[in-house]
């Protein structure tokens, strides 16, 4: 079986548009699942990064506010010229 990786997040302030996200060094993300509503969040982006690269089969434990979620990454939207992460899809398993 796979390693899960821990990773904190934070519910993403919505005056805040994804590049301004960026700029202060978080990625926003999007959690989403079966009987669920989608959640607008934000993880550290080193945080990410590194364990991203250490986890290709991209299971994480998401711990968002006070709830634990069982996640696997189902989108990576990289910007193609600089190949930065910009933007991140959780799908709850």
């Amino acid at each position: 079986m796979a390693t899960k990786f821990k990773i904190k997040a934070s519910l993403r302030d919505g005056s805040l548009n994804p590049r301004q996200v960026r700029a202060n060094g978080s990625l926003p993300v999007t959690v989403y699942g079966k009987g669920m509503d989608s959640i607008s969040a934000q993880v550290d982006c080193a945080e990410f990064t590194l364990s991203y690269r250490d986890n290709k089969e991209g299971l994480y434990t998401l711990e968002l506010d006070s709830k634990t979620y069982e996640v696997q990454v189902q989108n990576v939207q990289k910007n193609y010229a600089t190949n930065e992460i910009q933007n991140i899809e959780f799908k709850v398993l």
